[in-house]
């Protein structure tokens, strides 16, 4: 099945590792469990995993700097689409080849493994490493570890399936990774971001009929001195609330001058709505950038729309 990616990652001596902007830990983990298994494997190439540092992860492990490689192949991974690669150029490579887990939005790559029925492109990955000779060791299988259990928050999502489970059973038999010793380079956050939380709770608005959101302005980020990725990924801290099927976060971004919008749902198919918005994702966890603050109200009223012709029972 990853016959194919294994004999590119053969051909080239140069490899260069992408994946999307505003980084989470399925991204990370996997650019970098995939990096660090091919030099396992091939200790005589070049091989980078690069993109925009994250000093919320920065334990989980070290990016590279970037440069352009002669006739040197791309893998971008956990990206659906060409707009969302972090730094990695694609006229600066020879071949590329996409490893993603996200329901498919653009063909951009020259070969493309998509599976959107994974719960992440990190349990993808330990699938191509158990079905092709890419080696791994314990520090790569806690780096899939890592990237699978917060794409699934913590196994709770439709996508864990028995063979899920059974891949990380196998894993941790074979590697004998410490799960205590992993767990806080995903989640231990600073006292500040806890405090935001607690404003996100006293302060989240619900619409008629049960959308849940709220405005992180600049200036809430900047009283809680949180960046817009830290205030944005709050949004998981929400997902048991009784009569809110659809909760959001909507983060300013002044720097860029957008307005980030991350969405999650219990039952809801809300990647639809999100496309409309510049946006898109899974079917139950998606996102937005918008450049209004207009905008994003919008995709608030769509949303509460969608529950009108949406039954829902917690």
């Amino acid at each position: 099945m990853f016959n194919e990616i294994f004999d590119k990652i053969r051909e080239f001596d140069n490899i260069v590792i992408a994946r999307h902007i505003g980084v989470d830990p399925d991204a990370l983990c996997s650019s970098l469990a995939l990096r660090d298994s091919i030099k396992l494997t091939f200790p005589e190439k070049k091989v980078i995993a690069v993109g925009s540092g994250s000093h919320k992860f920065k334990s989980i492990g070290n990016i590279d700097k970037y440069e352009v490689l002669d006739n040197a192949l791309l893998i971008v991974c956990d990206t659906p689409d060409l707009k969302r690669v972090d730094t990695a150029k694609l006229d600066d490579f020879k071949y590329s080849i996409k490893i993603d887990h996200h329901p498919f939005i653009q063909e951009f790559c020259n070969y493309e493994f998509i599976d959107d029925k994974k719960s992440s492109t990190c349990e993808i990955l330990m699938e191509m490493f158990e079905d092709t000779p890419l080696e791994c060791d314990q520090n790569i299988a806690s780096l899939l570890y890592m990237g699978l259990v917060s794409d699934s928050n913590r196994f709770l999502f439709n996508s864990c399936t028995a063979n899920t489970f059974a891949l990380v059973s196998r894993y941790m038999y074979k590697y004998n990774f410490n799960l205590e010793s992993l767990y806080p380079k995903i989640y231990n956050r600073p006292i500040n971001e806890v405090r935001l939380q607690g404003y996100i709770s006293l302060n989240m608005k619900i619409t008629e009929n049960g959308v849940g959101y709220i405005l992180l302005d600049n200036a809430i980020q900047t009283e809680y001195q949180v960046d817009s990725a830290a205030a944005g990924n709050m949004i998981n801290n929400f997902n048991y609330i009784d009569g809110v099927p659809i909760w959001m976060t909507i983060t300013e971004d002044v720097r860029n001058k957008i307005y980030r919008i991350s969405v999650r749902s219990r039952g809801i198919v809300v990647n639809k709505v999100c496309e409309k918005y510049n946006g898109g994702g899974h079917q139950f966890a998606s996102g937005a950038r918008v450049k209004t603050l207009e905008e994003a109200i919008c995709l608030v009223h769509d949303l509460n729309k969608l529950l009108e012709v949406n039954t829902y029972g917690d």
